[in-house]
């Protein structure tokens, strides 16, 4: 028997019915769930560690929006899913602003929902947070001195005022996603959408109208229209990861997108146009799949304007006591655990190993190891051998 216990989803509404409606249907789903009728006991509900948030924008006392942004700054690795009985633009733009991850329209279309919440859960278990960042004050920020950090950095400082299209090339668990914010915060575009859309992980037949919207009956499911991406985050910048998993089709229209700021509705007739920066991030070698026809040779140089290459964390080992540190401070609030030291030969162990997950990997590790730490240090004998290499 499987000791992996289903997903536990908070939903928030002022609306009985609704509550209802919604907790008897995730329950069929297979889902937990624990409902809450306004903001405040929303806040108590969260010491349950929901892996995901549903909540209406319009709540008693405090509004769903400012409840969207302290689950923000205090749990950002939570999706949040924003509900709303208006479904106009303004109203989507300043959910995804604030940071949901999507909205659903009420009356709920509950093909619709299903979909988002699959997309939303998956996001979370790949740990999207590969890290969204905000300046300053945001729970994961850049950390490192190392010198190829410092290169990093340079870019950012550079080209991040601009209007320049920039691909952001590293492995897997780099923190593709935290550059990408990081030169959204230092733009002009800075108070605007800074949407990110994940490539590799949408069907391909999803990917166009998650993009650029679609009209109503352009498809089975199609029960409204909907806005893309790129309605949405008119005036600021969207964020194409794993850019390189998209299909041909795919990549003319993103072109055409590029080249112009225009793009159609799925279904639509009227060529709609949005002022748009564009971050594309992939852990592929695009100029081998260019040379073997598997990515548009034209497409490749618009999204190249500026490359920057992070390094590996087996290539900035000085910069994993720095890593450590701050991935145990954060972990340990958590986790409601005390923040345990590391013993000089862990660390050594630590900074030795070969971390073909990066620094996603270094995180989760430090975590296992918190959780089932007996005592106040981290030692030698506490790390598991696999991860010694």
């Amino acid at each position: 028997m499987s000791d992996v216990r289903p997903a536990l989803v908070l939903v928030v509404d002022d609306e009985a019915s609704v509550r209802k409606v919604l907790k008897g249907f995730l329950e069929a789903e297979g889902y937990r769930v624990v409902v809450a009728k306004d903001a405040k006991e929303a806040r108590s509900s969260l010491k349950g560690q929901p892996s995901l948030v549903i909540t209406d924008f319009k709540l008693p006392g405090e509004d769903g929006l400012s409840f969207l942004r302290h689950l923000r700054s205090s749990r950002p690795e939570v999706p949040v899913v924003m509900m709303t009985a208006f479904g106009t633009i303004p109203t989507a733009v300043a959910a995804i602003k604030a940071g949901a991850h999507d909205f659903l329209v009420k009356p709920l279309d509950f093909a619709d929902l299903k979909r988002i919440l699959r997309k939303a859960l998956a996001s979370g278990a790949a740990d999207e947070r590969e890290w969204v960042m905000e300046p300053a004050s945001d729970p994961y920020p850049l950390i490192g001195r190392s010198a190829p950090m410092v290169e990093v950095y340079k870019l950012i400082a550079k080209a991040g005022p601009s209007d320049a299209t920039v691909l952001i090339l590293g492995e897997t668990g780099t923190g593709k996603e935290l550059v990408a914010a990081a030169l959204h915060a230092a733009s002009r575009r800075k108070a605007q959408p800074f949407i990110k859309v994940n490539c590799g992980a949408i069907p391909e037949d999803l990917l166009e109208a998650e993009l650029f919207g679609y009209e109503k009956g352009s498809f089975t499911g199609a029960t409204r229209d909907k806005p893309g991406k790129f309605e949405l985050a008119d005036g600021g910048t969207v964020f194409l990861d794993e850019v390189g998993e998209m299909s041909p089709a795919m990549q003319v229209k993103l072109l055409r997108t590029l080249q112009s700021g225009e793009f159609d509705h799925v279904g639509g007739v009227d060529t709609l146009k949005a002022d748009v920066r564009v971050l594309a991030a992939t852990h592929q070698d695009l100029k081998t799949a260019v040379t073997d026809k598997k990515f548009r040779e034209d497409l490749y140089y618009r999204l190249n304007v500026v490359p920057i290459s992070i390094p590996p964390l087996r290539d900035r080992r000085s910069d994993i006591p720095e890593l450590a540190t701050f991935f145990l401070e954060r972990l340990a609030r958590k986790n409601d655990r005390s923040v345990p030291s590391v013993d000089p030969r862990a660390m050594e162990a630590l900074q030795a190993a070969p971390w073909q997950g990066n620094v996603r990997q270094l995180e989760n590790l430090l975590e296992r190891l918190l959780v089932l730490l007996e005592g106040d240090a981290i030692r030698l004998s506490d790390i598991p051998p696999d991860i010694l290499g």
